[in-house]
């Protein structure tokens, strides 16, 4: 048994040693390379042989000319074929081949297509190193109504991005087989700028307020408006701030802009910027305070913010949850009867009917009141009444404009409860507390 066991793993072994040889000598094919590697005699266009690629690791083994076989990224070549394939390649790329820049402006935006309305797909930093790979016809690019001078060009950048970018802002130099840059300016460590001030506009800030409402479970749209903010465009080469109004901290609502040619660094984290009569402090990664010097010698300092996610991916979310909990309703009837308080109607298009509602005039529904209006999920209920209720429904009846009615609403198994919720409490948003006293109706489902 031993003895066969013994052969049995010598067979798996040559096996796998046979398959290893294999793998490693097998050709992928031949590929152009999209960025040098002066190190390993490699430049940008040189067509070079693929042994394999690891989609686990995003890596292909290439070799070079000195005969190693190394690893690099997979947007570091083209796409691995016949040699035929490797130079039609090449010659896409071959009017720039060897060229590089470095980047002049802080935020320079690179775009998914020549135009300066383009999505923007990645922002580079002052004294990133980038690839040019071509040149494309697109749109101007003005400042005010003059059209700046340069062109459209296809760039990489050292993560593999590929986009547009307008040649303006960028220093195009050459690079020879040593990696030695050829023409153009050479940046200084000086210009390179400051890290920390780099990370302030990079980012979308927030008033203060969002942090605690983002933080909970439930996000309070009536209060989170992607129109409030703090925000520095290098591009433009404008510095905007807009926030509401704060009455806890006895602030009003200030909207104003100014034109931004560049900062001060004013001690640790703390920094002026030129002709604005903003200073920024760097409190943490994720928190600054904006100091606007108000002409009337008065300072005001506003509190921002910034999150990892996406705001707008994260209201799009509680949107969803809201309209998911909403259509349950719907599906569950969409029509509903009570003996005492008649018949309601709902639609998927946010629009309901009440037939039969007149016991609840006036106290709860308003007089002048029509059958029919729009009915929204705008409020929440506190953690504290999530087991007893689902949410709250706000309804605005046709001819009470501007008059909204809220019930708070709990879906049974075979219809619908909902609460009257004039008197409730309302804090940020949520119902906190339910009416001391409240008329509770049933409506079964037909």
């Amino acid at each position: 048994m031993k003895k066969n066991t013994g052969k049995i793993l010598f067979i798996l072994f040559t096996v796998f040693m046979s398959l290893t040889v294999f793998s490693c000598n097998r050709k992928e094919g031949y590929a152009a390379m999209l960025w040098g590697i002066p190190e390993h005699h490699l430049q940008d266009g040189d067509i070079v042989t693929v042994y394999s690629k690891s989609n686990i690791i995003h890596k292909y083994i290439i070799g070079t000319p000195d005969g190693e076989k190394i690893e690099i990224p997979l947007w570091q070549i083209t796409d691995p074929g016949s040699k035929h394939k490797a130079r039609k390649q090449y010659k896409k790329i071959s009017e720039y081949n060897h060229k590089y820049a470095s980047v002049k402006l802080d935020g320079l935006p690179c775009r998914n297509g020549p135009q300066n309305l383009a999505k923007q797909v990645y922002r580079l930093r002052k004294g990133e190193v980038i690839k040019v790979l071509s040149t494309g016809q697109g749109d101007p690019v003005m400042k005010g109504k003059e059209e700046l001078p340069g062109e459209w060009l296809r760039i990489l950048t050292k993560d593999g991005t590929q986009g547009w970018c307008y040649s303006y802002n960028l220093n195009v130099y050459d690079l020879d087989e040593q990696g030695n840059q050829i023409g153009g300016e050479v940046l200084t460590t000086e210009d390179l700028g400051d890290e920390t001030f780099e990370g302030i506009y990079d980012k979308a800030w927030y008033p203060e307020k969002y942090a605690s409402v983002i933080g909970s479970d439930v996000i309070d749209t009536t209060i989170v408006k992607l129109d409030y903010g703090f925000s520095i465009d290098t591009e433009k080469e404008k510095v905007s701030i807009n926030v509401p109004e704060n009455k806890e901290l006895n602030l009003k609502g200030f909207k104003n802009s100014w034109d931004y040619k560049g900062y001060e660094k004013n001690g640790r984290n703390q920094y002026v910027l030129t002709n604005v009569p903003l200073t920024i402090t760097v409190r943490k990664e994720n928190l600054i305070t904006v100091r606007y010097n108000a002409p009337s010698g008065k300072p005001r300092d506003y509190v921002f913010v910034t999150f990892s996610e996406k705001l707008e991916d994260l209201l799009k979310a509680e949107r969803e949850r809201r309209s998911s909990a909403y259509l349950k309703i719907v599906s569950l009837g969409p029509n509903y009867a009570s003996s005492s308080y008649g018949n309601l109607n709902f639609t998927s298009q946010y629009t309901f009917t009440w037939i039969g509602y007149e016991s609840l005039k006036p106290v709860i529904i308003p007089d002048g009141a029509n059958e029919g209006g729009s009915v929204s999920y705008k409020y929440v209920v506190d953690k504290n009444l999530r087991e007893q209720y689902d949410g709250v429904l706000t309804f605005k009846f046709d001819g009470v404009s501007g008059k909204e009615v809220n019930f708070l609403f709990k879906l049974e198994s075979d219809g619908l409860r909902l609460e009257d919720a004039s008197n409730a409490t309302y804090v940020d948003g949520k119902i906190t507390r339910r009416s001391p006293a409240s008329v509770i109706m049933y409506f079964k489902a037909n």
